[in-house]
């Protein structure tokens, strides 16, 4: 058996942004148009740690790509310095279940959801939307903004976190860097950041909403990526109200974000209110923003047809460059 290894950097360079962002485009597509297999995450909680570890395949039937993903996110690891998502994804053959690769998950991860905002942006901000707050400053957040400067013209940027000394190192490290703009500015409060911006991404492992959505400006796109589980909540009930809700798959969304799960046991949301999944707006099934007042939220809690098909484009960019390193087994 061969197996081709690739670390963080290489997949970092193997898998650059504007490939991972239409990579998404054909995911989101193929999931909703029936072509995958995809089975909700299983997920194991470490209660001592506060950490969760989650598993998830999934199947594209036209291509075969098929993967598995296994991915820690345990929050405390920040005290001892480590990461806080730690994961492998490993590549299968479709026709003989032979595994192919070992891909350092955390950077695809990243990568791949930052691309899956990108591509909601691309498809739901304004077209001449300029300005963008990240609520949020670790490695989620790093990709959230170069995603959206990959697909507008972003001037202005505006930063906020409860981790201050944090927010101002992440301003300082992605200034300037490929398409992200010089203005980065790191401000005391949430209110200040989403009051100025056209889009926002928030990238956080918090449990209550990270701002209120009355602050909004008509005509705002939001990428929720943080909320993962029905405890978590980054978006308030009055966002959700405002707000033409768009999600990446309607099972996943429905089963795991308290972003959603929330506020409708709450009353204050339905199920039946979500607009579309993103892959029915690509392939024109529904329509995205309609007029430039709507404010529009893709919620996004991460599906394992993104690391499929972010695995496989990694892969092939990889062999072509000839990265990674390949062992016998």
């Amino acid at each position: 058996m061969i197996i081709r290894i690739l670390n963080a950097e290489e997949v970092a360079r193997a898998l650059p942004m504007s490939d991972a962002i239409e990579e998404m485009k054909e995911a989101f597509e193929q999931l909703s148009s029936g072509g995958v297999t995809l089975p909700l995450r299983s997920r194991i909680h470490v209660e001592g740690a506060n950490g969760t570890s989650l598993f998830m395949p999934a199947l594209l039937h036209a291509s075969g790509d098929m993967a598995i993903k296994i991915v820690s996110v345990f929050p405390q690891n920040l005290e001892h310095n480590l990461q806080t998502v730690h994961a492998i994804v490993i590549t299968l053959d479709s026709q003989t279940g032979q595994p192919i690769a070992i891909l350092e998950g955390g950077s695809l991860t990243a990568i791949r959801t930052g691309a899956a905002s990108g591509a909601a942006t691309d498809l739901l901000a304004r077209p001449e939307a300029s300005s963008l707050a990240i609520i949020g400053c670790g490695t989620q957040a790093r990709t959230q903004l170069e995603a959206v400067c990959t697909v507008r013209s972003i001037e202005r940027v505006w930063v906020y976190s409860l981790d201050s000394p944090g927010a101002r190192v992440f301003a300082s490290e992605m200034r300037g860097t490929g398409p992200i703009p010089l203005e980065i500015t790191v401000v005391d409060r949430a209110a200040d950041a989403v009051a100025r911006a056209d889009i926002i991404c928030t990238a956080t492992t918090s449990s209550t909403p990270v701002f209120n959505g009355r602050d909004l400006r008509p005509g705002t796109h939001i990428n929720a990526i943080g909320s993962y589980t029905p405890e978590m909540q980054e978006i308030d009930a009055e966002t959700i109200q405002r707000a033409r809700v768009v999600v990446d798959s309607r099972e996943a969304a429905l089963a795991e974000t308290g972003d959603l799960i929330i506020p409708i046991q709450t009353g204050d949301y339905t199920a039946a209110s979500i607009h579309a999944e993103l892959g029915e707006i690509f392939l024109g099934i529904e329509k995205g923003r309609t007029d430039p007042r709507q404010i529009t939220l893709f919620k996004s809690v991460g599906i394992a047809v993104q690391d499929v098909v972010a695995a496989a484009r990694a892969l092939e960019n990889a062999v072509a460059l000839d990265l990674g390193t390949v062992i016998h087994l």
